[in-house]
């Protein structure tokens, strides 16, 4: 799926912020070229997050004028599921150190990222790697 969107960027206490027109969100960079990359990743992730839910992107919208005193400029990405890392539920298990069962408990409360493909639960890498911070952060905690 091919997702295009227009963002405005603008400059700001030493940063370039970019926001995107009719979406939540933004990023921003130290120079123009890397606030126009940083906001491709996030698109990116913004589009992989609809896939990942079954969501339909909103209609984009252009010709929008800026609204910072910025300029407006055109980010488009590729994304599919295909090209998300992902693990097998057995290998997130594993990985994590818990059941099966429990990564799937884990999957529909939210804890971990995924989807099921036919038969097959895909877990993405980063949810179980932030899984894997955050429970390192959490030890880290309790002994300090």
């Amino acid at each position: 799926m091919f997702i295009l969107r227009e963002f405005e960027l603008f400059e700001s206490d030493g940063y370039v912020l970019a926001f995107p027109f009719g979406l939540e969100g933004g990023t921003q960079g130290v120079s123009l070229n890397d606030a126009a990359e940083m906001a491709a990743d996030w698109l990116r992730g913004t589009a992989e997050d609809w896939l990942i839910r079954g969501v339909e992107p909103p209609e984009p919208t252009f010709g929008n004028e800026p609204e910072h005193g910025g300029r407006v400029i055109l980010i488009g990405v590729e994304v599919s599921r295909d090209a998300i890392p992902t693990v097998s539920a057995s290998e997130a298990a594993e990985k994590l150190g818990v059941s099966r069962p429990r990564v799937t408990q884990m999957l529909a409360s939210g804890a971990l990222v995924g989807w099921r493909d036919g038969r097959n639960t895909r877990i993405t890498v980063d949810s179980v790697n932030a899984r894997l911070e955050y429970r390192d952060y959490e030890r880290a905690m309790a002994t300090a």
